[in-house]
């Protein structure tokens, strides 16, 4: 089976407030840590994902919950400005999530969570009946991040599924640890399934990016992609199996890469392009990313084209050239 060619990428997920501390490499309760910067972004999987395919120039739009504040207010001129559909945007009268990132020097990040209207949204499976022609694809942005979807995925996947749409999911990590009673009715409805190598170790039991892939696909989904890090990633369907390796980039913040990886291997697909380079792109984009302190910050700053010392470029704001 072919992977999708979205004409556009109608993406569904949280929306979060993020606050940003760089660097923290270790700190004492009762006493004050000087640290280099304190900066704000805009976060949360979904609107990670949106911001950046709207960036590389897909249609892209976003279902998900924002508060009736100004937190919420910023992310969503975030996300407008950035290009994205923000119809589908729903306000809610509670706190817009929120989450401080504990950066330390070497990129690792720790993390505290408000979920605020997370906690709220997709009580109800999303319809799809009047979701604009433009989109012929929906993403999940992880399952996990939105406790009611955890309900809801599976009628919200069919339903896009109905309206015709090709799928795929970002699982996300499971803080509750209930991984594959959530994510496993999910695997037959999927055409791609993006993983990272913690949380394919977690829902398959494998720790080998290839075993982990077989396990979701003798489950049903079409395509699955590991994401492995600076090792790049590993990706198999019926039709290919292939390891992209990383591009060698200064790690700054890797808060979002997963996002961004994602939102460049839809990108690409998005363009026509096949699986190898667009894992290739896909690495590059979230290589790109982790330059910059932040979720998307590496992407919200890349106007035009930026170039690897390998001489690979990635391109943002118009067609991306592989």
């Amino acid at each position: 089976m072919p992977l999708p060619s979205p004409s556009g990428v109608l993406c569904c997920g949280n929306i979060v407030f993020d606050i940003l501390v760089n660097a923290v490499d270790t700190f004492a309760w009762g006493a004050t840590t000087w640290v280099d910067s304190i900066g704000q972004s805009i976060g949360g999987n979904g609107a990670n994902t949106t911001f950046t395919l709207a960036r590389l120039g897909v249609p892209a739009g976003l279902i998900g919950p924002a508060g009736n504040d100004t937190a919420g207010e910023r992310m969503i001129a975030l996300l407008k400005d950035a290009g994205a559909d923000i119809s589908r945007i729903e306000r809610l009268e509670e706190q817009t999530a929120t989450t401080v990132a504990l950066v330390r020097s070497d990129g690792a990040r720790a993390f505290l969570h408000r979920p605020g209207v997370s906690s709220m949204a997709f009580e109800n499976p999303a319809s799809f009946d009047e979701v604009s022609d433009n989109y012929s694809h929906f993403h999940m942005a992880n399952v996990f991040a939105l406790p009611k979807l955890r309900r809801t995925a599976v009628e919200t996947l069919r339903n896009a599924l109905d309206r015709g749409m090709t799928t795929s999911l970002d699982t996300g990590w499971d803080a509750k640890g209930e991984w594959l009673n959530v994510a496993g009715p999910l695997l037959p409805h999927l055409d791609v399934l993006f993983v990272n190598e913690d949380e394919a170790r977690h829902l398959s039991g494998a720790s080998e990016p290839e075993s982990a892939a077989r396990f979701f696909l003798d489950r049903g989904t079409a395509a699955v992609v590991v994401k492995l890090g600076e090792r790049g990633c590993y990706a198999e369907s019926a039709d290919f199996s292939f390891h992209a390796p990383s591009f060698e980039v200064n790690a700054i913040d890797t808060t979002g890469a997963g996002d961004c990886f994602t939102a460049g291997f839809l990108a690409s697909l998005h363009y026509g392009v096949g699986p190898e380079d667009a894992a290739r792109f896909a690495n590059a984009v979230g290589a790109l990313n982790v330059q910059s302190l932040g979720s998307v910050a590496g992407i919200q700053s890349a106007g035009g084209e930026r170039t690897f010392p390998s001489g690979d470029p990635v391109t943002t704001r118009r067609r991306p050239f592989l």
